[in-house]
């Protein structure tokens, strides 16, 4: 989302590298450039106008001018800023001992409230909780439904009423089932419009005064700009919001809506939907996004993803083959998907501290089809040769290369690369989490300072099969009998 934004305080700061000591007018300088870049990522302009007067301040008042490293000093000072913008935040969920936690998710149609409030489902199941989802939303066709499957998927009861059209009836009568049923999160998910009304403000208001929700979230779209902090504006009006929930974020729209939220309607962010499957909802943290905003990359975050995908028991079990330096093709690759989380490879690199930098001083272009040409190969393998690459000979790579599409080099390649890994998983055996992401955060930076990174040498297309003779004698062979 924040990438033209990135790059344009990429160039702002590089302005000032080298230059020894400057004076306040450069300073100046280089506030109007980062206004004028907020301003081109649709942040609101009052927002604009007190982060620059207040970043210009304490980078005169910092005495930038004396030191001989302004770029590092205005980077923290911008950093400290955009923190300050979006926080301070408690993005935790405040649960209710005794009794349900009601959480209501108001917003408009579109702006993806019906699957959030799945997602939210499945980050109370990841928490311990037993979640129950309120299909009040009886004004758009097919949102029971989708409510419904979303449910199944996740094994989440659904409570729906179809026989009326009172979502204040619904929501009174599924809070009482949760009750009943001992749950401990019950999720409203309330009918939405495609603009604001007063009959859409009144019937959630409505809902909200039936049931009393211990948290009221509402649903944004982080495509719609500046539209959604107008929105956010008229519903906190009527409702006293608790906290918003920033949907698309993937999406490559400009994002000024998530800088400007917290400013202009002083109701922070609680989460972010980075993806459309039910398990890309993510905690708000400022200071983690105001670093990949200036492209420090993000390994906290990084961390945490890869340790909700994996199992303690699992972990453990990687650890002793790591120690011994057993682990095999399958374990690599299985790793790698589940560490990568369905994002795409050049997202992930981005997290990495200094590797986004890089990217982009290189113009680095990542082949994100190289995963899956990884993973044809390993499964063109034998589980012997996927144990012990080093068995694989000229005439295996061969086998293997015809299997999965690929190149007798690529095979090769591949086998090089995770025995080198295999190595390095060996030192870094005993070693925390954050201990190994910072030292493959170090590896990655080496690998990347010449702009390349170890790649297949496939380009995504298939080779021709050339048969060496050993095979042309054996076709003959075949054919004579």
């Amino acid at each position: 989302m924040f990438d033209s934004l990135t790059d344009r305080f990429h160039d702002v700061f590089r302005k000032l590298r080298g230059r020894g000591r400057i004076t306040e007018e450069n300073v100046r300088e280089v506030m109007r450039d980062v206004r004028t870049a907020l301003l081109e990522a649709d942040v609101h302009i009052d927002v604009v106008k007190k982060f620059v007067a207040d970043a210009t301040q304490k980078a005169i008042g910092a005495e930038i001018i004396k030191t001989l490293q302004p770029e590092q000093v205005m980077v923290k000072i911008v950093n400290d800023e955009l923190v300050g913008l979006m926080g301070p935040i408690d993005s935790r969920i405040p649960w209710v001992s005794g009794g349900p936690t009601i959480i209501l998710m108001a917003g408009l149609q579109g702006s993806g409230k019906t699957t959030t409030c799945a997602k939210l489902a499945k980050y109370c199941l990841a928490k311990g909780k037993k979640p129950l989802l309120v299909a009040a939303d009886l004004k758009r066709p097919a949102a029971i439904d989708q409510l419904e499957v979303l449910g199944q998927q996740l094994g989440v009861e659904v409570y729906a009423e179809r026989d009326h059209q009172n979502p204040v009836k619904v929501c009174r009568n599924g809070v009482t089932a949760a009750q009943r049923k001992l749950l401990d999160v019950v999720i409203l998910d309330t009918a939405g419009r495609l603009a604001i009304d007063e009959e859409l403000m009144k019937e959630v208001a409505n809902v909200a005064g039936a049931v009393s929700p211990h948290q009221i979230y509402l649903v944004l779209d982080a495509m719609t700009g500046q539209d959604a902090v107008t929105t956010a504006k008229h519903f906190n009006e009527r409702l006293e919001l608790d906290g918003v929930i920033m949907t698309k974020f993937d999406s490559d729209t400009r994002g000024g809506a998530i800088l400007s939220v917290k400013s202009i309607v002083h109701k922070p962010i609680k989460f972010i939907g980075v993806g459309e499957k039910l398990d890309r909802l993510e905690e708000f943290h400022p200071e983690r996004m105001a670093s990949r905003i200036l492209g420090m990359g993000d390994v906290v975050s990084l961390v945490e993803q890869a340790q909700q995908q994996v199992s303690a028991e699992e972990a453990q079990k990687l650890e002793a083959k790591m120690q011994k330096g057993t682990l095999s093709l399958d374990d690599f690759i299985g790793q790698m998907e589940k560490v990568m989380g369905g994002r795409s490879m050049k997202d992930m690199l981005k997290m990495i501290p200094g590797v986004g930098k890089m990217m982009r001083d290189t113009d680095l272009q990542i082949d994100e089809g190289e995963i899956k040409r990884l993973k044809a190969i390993v499964q063109s393998m034998t589980p012997v040769e996927k144990a012990n690459p080093r068995l694989i000979d000229a005439s295996r790579r061969r086998r293997i290369s015809r299997g999965s599409g690929t190149s007798p080099e690529d095979v090769s390649g591949l086998c090089k690369q995770f025995l080198q890994a295999r190595d390095m998983m060996k030192q870094m055996a005993g070693m925390s989490m954050m201990d190994r992401m910072k030292m493959g955060s170090q590896m990655a930076q080496m690998s990347m300072a010449t702009g390349k990174m170890p790649t297949l040498k496939s380009s995504g297309a298939k080779p021709k099969y050339k048969p060496n003779k050993k095979d042309k004698r054996k076709d003959r062979k075949r054919k004579s009998r």
